[in-house]
């Protein structure tokens, strides 16, 4: 990698502009970050070449000496390796490592410490199943659950009496600090979160959580249409912090699959058997739809996997965007068995079509003949 271009490290072209050269240094970063490669000096080499290929060409001036004379020209008074010659350069890596890993070290600039509140989300995600019929018509359902609410005793803190102590991992600060080369990264501390505080001594009631599960019941309104995977927010049915605010409650639904209609969006597909007998002559059938019956009128000659489209006969859009179509899909049976009489019937049948009854000869006479040219 040592012997790539600046360009090569990044595996972007000579040409990307600030933002593709952004993006893949993140990618890149991700990947060997000493944090994620705990001992691998190989991870660690890589990680400081695609700092170094960042700091050159984020940096306009840097980029344009790297781009005449390469990196013996950068290192010749146009801007050397080990610094940061403008624009770019420091501020840029700092705010790139602090989307990425949650702070950067050296002076600021990193998140703020989480307070007593923040020791849980005080939104809650749960997951719900409901029937096929409930997902299409809409429904109440009653849900059971058990959030979150803040020891009275230790008020949030998980200290016995309230009562915490610097943090002796981070000295308060609620970041530690890692050097790697020349850049000093930080990150949230493992032992306080963040808060830069620790217990002193464990809340007996709460067993130093901060917390107890309390048990609630809410009875939600799932709307018409409603799918797998969408999620409904249920405002103020959330975890408890400690000032006595709730966060919100989302619900994630898993529709059941029905055994006769199958949901793309909000399309219906139904599968329907037909006799070859009645494909050939094009009867009209009589097929189930989600609010009764529909007409299928099958055209002669109808063939296998043949759709036919019922409009606005789907499902209702969640949003209120119209609805979708049912889309019956003809599936070709034929018999399992035949008896001497239906055996000599269909032989008769066949003969009295003549050469029509037979396409495959017409279909592959040119070919039997070219075949034979092969070997002559």
């Amino acid at each position: 990698m040592e012997n790539l271009s600046y360009y090569e490290i990044l595996e972007v072209s000579t040409t990307a502009d600030k933002k593709t050269i952004k993006t893949a240094y993140r990618k890149m970063a991700k990947i060997y970050h000493p944090d994620k490669n705990q001992g691998d000096t190989e991870a660690e080499a890589k990680f400081k070449l695609c700092n170094e290929a960042y700091q050159v060409l984020s940096d306009e001036q840097q980029r344009s000496v790297y781009d005449r004379y390469g990196k013996e020209g950068l290192q010749n008074g146009g801007g050397g390796r080990g610094g940061f010659g403008g624009g770019a350069g420091f501020d840029d890596l700092s705010s790139v490592f602090e989307e990425m890993f949650g702070g950067f070290g050296g002076g600021g600039g990193g998140r703020q410490r989480r307070g007593p509140e923040e020791k849980y989300a005080l939104d809650l995600g749960l997951n719900m199943s409901i029937s096929f019929k409930e997902a299409i018509f809409g429904c109440e359902k009653e849900l059971d659950f058990t959030f979150k609410d803040a020891c009275k005793s230790c008020k949030g803190t998980g200290a016995k009496g309230g009562k915490t102590k610097t943090c002796s991992q981070c000295a308060g600060q609620g970041q530690v600090y890692m050097k790697q080369g020349f850049m000093t990264f930080s990150q949230t501390c493992p032992v306080c979160h963040g808060e830069g505080t620790e217990v002193a001594e464990k809340c007996g009631d709460c067993k130093g959580q901060g917390f107890k599960e309390t048990k609630d019941t809410v009875t939600i309104k799932v709307p018409a249409g409603i799918d797998s995977d969408n999620r409904l927010r249920v405002s103020g049915h959330g975890n408890k912090s400690k000032n006595g605010s709730r966060g919100d409650l989302y619900v994630t639904f898993q529709v059941e699959e029905d055994e006769t209609f199958v949901r793309h969006g909000n399309d219906i597909y139904l599968d329907v058997p037909v006799f070859f007998t009645q494909a050939v002559l094009g009867e009209t059938l009589i097929i189930p739809s989600l609010t009764g019956e529909l007409e299928l009128k099958l055209t002669k000659g109808t063939k296998d996997k043949a759709q036919f489209n019922f409009r606005n006969e789907g499902v209702a859009d969640v949003h209120g965007h119209g609805k979708g179509d049912l889309i019956a899909q003809v599936r070709l049976a034929y018999p399992n068995a035949l008896n001497e009489e239906q055996k000599e019937l269909l032989e008769k049948l066949q003969e009295s079509f003549g050469i029509e009854s037979k396409p495959h000869e017409s279909t592959f006479e040119s070919a039997f003949d070219k075949v034979k040219s092969w070997f002559k």
